[in-house]
């Protein structure tokens, strides 16, 4: 066992850092929607570059957003360590509290005959395992042939959400079957940075520094996986305060159909959102 003032302090640290760094990526991607929407509202109609004005802090800003930009800049600014900290963090935390704090399982999921340490150690393979071949299921769906239809692959994606949570909660306590659904939509947020828009960013700014034009192909993709990013934030968000409410989420008794109502909630919140961005200005 952990000493309790090194738990403590650990809990302390990673908590905070974890909320901190997460705030970073969440309002960043949060932002670059709301610019992408605007922009798009506010295109001048001779087809030249799109434009928004912004006032800020005492400040006025301008923002041009360039498809195929002719003049590459001498500092390009990236925006992707806030996602793999903020992933890292997590799974630190989700060691502490989890792996190390006794929480992956109820009492009346251990039977009498049962070994506690094999018992921990099958909920970590298996909270692991989620993370995973979420991933790798998630992927293969949205670069297989039904990503061209966006409306089926995210009915699939979802129903694939809500079989996992069912799932889990049937293996894990309901808190860990909470945390490891969070854990499994921040995996796929980060993944979708690092694996899938930071390189179709750099293969489309390589393609420009050759004299070149980006392929658009690659942009489009990255924007649909930042896209799926919006839309799982609010989700997140809502499993990381769940565990001061459990009466009406994982405590609860169909604690994965709470689970699924909140999520398709903050689905329904976001697209709200992505349609109020692009009203008329």
């Amino acid at each position: 066992m952990m000493d309790p003032k090194l738990s403590e302090w650990l809990n302390l640290i990673l908590r905070w850092s974890h909320v901190v760094l997460g705030v970073l990526w969440i309002g960043q991607t949060a932002l670059f929607s709301w610019l992408d929407s605007r922009l798009t509202v506010e295109a001048p109609e001779d087809g030249g570059p799109e434009k928004i004005w912004m006032v800020h802090s005492g400040g006025f800003y301008v923002v041009e957003k360039q498809k195929q930009p002719e003049i590459l800049p001498k500092t390009l600014h990236w925006f992707r360590w806030e996602a793999a900290l903020t992933w890292i963090s997590g799974m630190l935390l989700l060691t502490v509290v989890y792996y190390m704090g006794g929480l992956m399982v109820d009492e009346s999921q251990i039977s009498l005959w049962d070994d506690p340490t094999v018992v921990l150690w099958k909920s970590i393979g298996i909270g692991l395992g989620t993370l995973l071949i979420g991933w790798l299921v998630y992927d293969l769906l949205w670069i297989s042939p039904l990503a061209r239809s966006p409306r089926l692959a995210s009915a699939i994606s979802l129903l694939l959400a809500f079989g996992t949570a069912y799932g889990l909660a049937q293996v894990l306590s309901g808190r860990a079957a909470y945390i490891h659904v969070g854990a499994l939509f921040g995996t796929l947020m980060a993944a979708n940075v690092w694996l899938r828009i930071l390189p179709a960013q750099k293969q489309m700014l390589a393609a420009v520094q050759q004299g070149g034009a980006a392929d658009m192909t690659l942009a489009a993709r990255a924007k649909q996986r930042s896209g799926h990013n919006t839309f799982m934030a609010l989700p997140v968000i809502f499993i990381m305060i769940s565990s001061h409410f459990p009466t009406v989420s994982y405590g609860h008794r169909l604690n994965w159909l709470m689970l699924a109502g909140f999520t398709v909630v903050g689905f329904i919140v976001r697209y709200a959102m992505n349609r109020y961005n692009q009203r008329p200005a």
